[in-house]
């Protein structure tokens, strides 16, 4: 090659690289499918907890995309779903031993089923933003900035 032709396809190849990394694509085995029929409680699970569940999931797909760090989009998320969260407790408050404190089964320290509940939002709320981004799923459709699907 002529030394103008090499260093033209050096050029070349170097500019090449400048367009960044390639947009990445979907990963459908790890994004919730939001248009599949919503599944039944498992047993033992209570209506009100998938209800948090549901809430959380779509919410935390919904705001995935934030530039935010995940930690403050997740809480986020959490707090966007303080009415499911509620009506869990409340549920655990009518059930014998709900307000009661015993010993967490994940750390040995002293907890309550309201702490727990709490903790289980926020855990699954940084789950569901962090899988979103990996995934760079699809959000569920919305109408007037909420999520469908969320009661």
């Amino acid at each position: 090659m002529r030394p103008t032709l090499v260093g033209l396809a050096l050029a070349a190849a170097a500019l090449a690289g400048c367009g960044g990394p390639p947009a990445q694509r979907p990963n459908a085995a790890m994004c919730f499918d939001f248009k599949a029929p919503k599944a039944t409680p498992a047993p033992g699970a209570s209506a009100e907890a998938a209800a948090l569940d549901d809430c959380v999931r779509r919410w935390a797909y919904s705001l995935a995309p934030s530039r935010d760090e995940a930690g403050a989009v997740a809480e986020a998320v959490a707090a966007a779903c303080g009415t499911q969260l509620s009506r869990w407790n409340q549920q655990a408050l009518t059930q014998p031993g709900g307000d009661g404190e015993s010993t967490s089964l994940l750390t040995g320290d002293p907890t309550t089923p309201l702490a727990e509940h709490n903790a289980y939002a926020h855990t699954r709320a940084l789950l569901y933003v962090v899988q979103a981004r990996a995934g760079n799923c699809a959000p569920p459709p919305a109408k007037n900035g909420t999520p469908d699907g969320v009661s």
